[in-house]
Order: C-alpha cells, then sequence, then structure tokens
C-alpha cells in the first residue's frame, strides 16, 4: 500500500496516458454510416419509434423518417398513453403517408418497464427483416437508413448501434451530456472489445438500434429485458452473449437528437441510467467512480492550491500540470469525434464533479427505489454487491 501511495501520481498519468492513447485509437478506428460500401441490396426495415407525451418532437421525427431515399421500408410508431398532443399529431400524419402505421399502446404488464412495453409491441407488428429502433426526439437524414443498412451489410453483423449528435443547447446540458462522449472513446477500446465479443466491452445507444430480425428474436426481444432500466445496453449484451455481432458507429452525420432538456432533466434521465449500466455492482462502482474523482480532479486541485498557498494536496505540482493537459486533450479529442464543442473540454472539472454526485445520486435513488422516468415509478432492482 504505502508503493502504491508513492507512486500514486504516477499511476494517475499512467491511467491518463492510456485513457488518452484508447480516445486518439477509437477516433481513427471509429467509422460513420458513409464510410461503408452503399448495398445494392435493400431488405425490407421496419422503423420502430416509441412515443409518450411526445408532441414537441414527434411531428419532426417522423416527418425525417418518411424523407428517407431508402426504396423499402415502414415507420410504426406506437402512441405510449400519451396525455398530451402526441396522438392527435400521429393521426394526421398517417393520413398524409399510407408507410406511416399509429397504434395506441395496450395496458402496461405487470414486471414490464414502459417503454420496453411500447418497444416490444412495435416489434410484434413489424413487417421488416430488419427492425430499427429509435427515439422520438431524434431527427433523420435522409440518406440515414440507405447508409445504416449499407453498414451493417457491409460490416455483416446483426445489431448496428450509433451514437447520434447530441444537441446541447443549455449550460445544464453542456456540462453534463458530453461525459457520455468520454465514457465511450476513452474506456471502451472499440477494436480489442469487437475482437473478443465480450459483452461487457460493449455498449449500445436506444437512440439507434438496428437489428437483424433473426438475431433480435433469437435473443429474445425486449421481452428478455423486460425489467432492464438500460433495455439497450443489455439487448447489445445478449446480442454479444449469444454468439451474434454487434457494431458501433459515428452516426453524428445522419442522426440528431436533444437527449435531455435543460440541467434537472438531465440529472433525471442520468440518475435513471448510471448505476443500471454498471449491473447494480455496488463495491465496482463505488471505487469505480472514487478512482475518476480522484484521477480527474486531484492534479486541477493541486495547481489550485499553488495559486492559493495552500497545501490542499500531495500531488507533485509538475506532474499535475502534465496531468491537466494531458485530460484536457483527452476530453478535446471525445468532444471533438462526436460533435461537442471543443471549448467545453476547458470545463471538465465540473463536468466530471457533475456527474459524479449524478452517479452517487443515481445509487442512492436505486437503493432507496424512489427512481422515475416519465411519470412511471422504477422497481427497486437486486443489488449486486
Amino acid at each position: 500500500m504505502t508503493l502504491v501511495l508513492d507512486h500514486y501520481p504516477l499511476i494517475v498519468l499512467a491511467f491518463l496516458t492510456l485513457s488518452l492513447w484508447t480516445a486518439i485509437t477509437n477516433a481513427r478506428y471509429l467509422r460513420r454510416f458513409g464510410d461503408h460500401t452503399p448495398s445494392r441490396h435493400f431488405p425490407y426495415v421496419s422503423v420502430l419509434v416509441p412515443a409518450r407525451n411526445e408532441a414537441e418532437n414527434i411531428e419532426a421525427c417522423v416527418r425525417s423518417l418518411l424523407a428517407q431515399d431508402y426504396p423499402n421500408f415502414e415507420v410504426l410508431v406506437l402512441n405510449d398513453h400519451s396525455t398530451d398532443e402526441t396522438g392527435d399529431i400521429l393521426t394526421r400524419l398517417a393520413r398524409l403517408d399510407p408507410r406511416l402505421r399509429v397504434f395506441d399502446g395496450e395496458a402496461l404488464p405487470l414486471g414490464w418497464l414502459g417503454k420496453h412495453w411500447a418497444c416490444h409491441q412495435l416489434a410484434q407488428r413489424a413487417r421488416g427483416d430488419l427492425l430499427l429502433f429509435t427515439d422520438a426526439d431524434t431527427r433523420h437524414h435522409p440518406s440515414m437508413l440507405r447508409e445504416s443498412v449499407s453498414a451493417l451489410l457491409s460490416e455483416d453483423v446483426d445489431l448496428l448501434t450509433a451514437f447520434p449528435l447530441e444537441e446541447v443547447v443549455t449550460w445544464g446540458e453542456k456540462l453534463i451530456l458530453p461525459f457520455m462522449a468520454l465514457g465511450i472513446l476513452a474506456f471502451l477500446p472499440l477494436r480489442l472489445a469487437r475482437r473478443l465479443r465480450r459483452p461487457g466491452l460493449s455498449v449500445t445507444i436506444g437512440q439507434f438500434m438496428l437489428f437483424r430480425r433473426s438475431a433480435f428474436e433469437a435473443v429474445g426481444g425486449y421481452a428478455s429485458v423486460r425489467a432492464k432500466v438500460v433495455d439497450d445496453v443489455a439487448l447489445g449484451r445478449r446480442i454479444i452473449a449469444n454468439g451474434f455481432r454487434w457494431y458501433l458507429v459515428d452516426g453524428t452525420e445522419r442522426v440528431r437528437c436533444r437527449m435531455y432538456r435543460g440541467f434537472w432533466d438531465a440529472i433525471e434521465g442520468f440518475t435513471k441510467n448510471v448505476f443500471a449500466f454498471f449491473e447494480y455492482r455496488v463495491v465496482f462502482y463505488l471505487l469505480a467512480w472514487a478512482w475518476v474523482i480522484l484521477a480527474f480532479l486531484q492534479p486541477p486541485l493541486a495547481l489550485l492550491s499553488r495559486l492559493l498557498g495552500e497545501p490542499l494536496t500531495q500531488f507533485p505540482f509538475d506532474l499535475a500540470v502534465v496531468a491537466v493537459a494531458e485530460t484536457i486533450t483527452l476530453f478535446r479529442v471525445a468532444y471533438k469525434r462526436f460533435g461537442f464543442p471543443a471549448y467545453l473540454a476547458f470545463f471538465y472539472p465540473l463536468t466530471v464533479l457533475l456527474f459524479a454526485l449524478i452517479a452517487l445520486r443515481s445509487l442512492a435513488f436505486t437503493v432507496l427505489g424512489t427512481a422515475t422516468w416519465k411519470g412511471r415509478s422504477l422497481a427497486r432492482p437486486a443489488l449486486r454487491w
């Protein structure tokens, strides 16, 4: 232990260097939709959109999907007991285009989460050989469907998922959401993950999941993850665990989304998801976030203590300068790759602090069973120590 403490600053530097190398490698390896060979084969695609109180978003989303330059698809939207004008908007749009099919959701069965039940109903009604699940707050470039199908067929995979361009408007969104980009680019070695095919070395983004129907049904579809809070991640891991192939692409040029609207909306969303992503492993979760706090926040704290003339930390000043420079570079690489403003990298201490507090809130709300989403309570899961 003494040896570790004596060399702790060097361990932090080694961690940051490895993270930066991983981010740079991933940024070069990660491909976009349009980087793949255009397909001459156009399997029938069902685009599936669950919608609950999405009057502000649903028309722009559906119109962008109906504007696809792909020759062989349908769009299915399920109105999940909305209490706003979502249903009226969908009814009007459905009259204008026969490719759009709209359904009202059935009552939520015991043991199901709301969105999962909506997606399950959509999949049951879909006619496509390929199933694309996307969210009601997304907007899609006209070539999205053609290029994403080409990518899936070119790479010969069973699940293609994409990171969209996450629009951040308020400062609360700008300081919280970009941390996702860092998590993917710095901590997930994509080339190695694809080669090893380990479920834990994957991330699937629910805003864009394109499945071969045969693989989706073989792993049990949404019924197999009916109570999983992070259904997208769980489905991706089931795909890999069952011997199917998963692939992540950069979708920022073809799919846009404003994931959360404002500071508290972002906090509520990540409170629901962060602990669930770690599969409720309490000890590992606490150790991981403790390390993130120390590695990312102690070096800038050391610089601040030098400016104030107060010994707030024992981290050497010269090593702290190197660590802060590496971290800013790391954040800039991640942010630039996923379309976030690069200047936000200079605010990384605040971003890390806020996300760490959200992580603790996620743990607390999950343990207490007080987590909610879109007006529905989330059941308290079994914890894994």
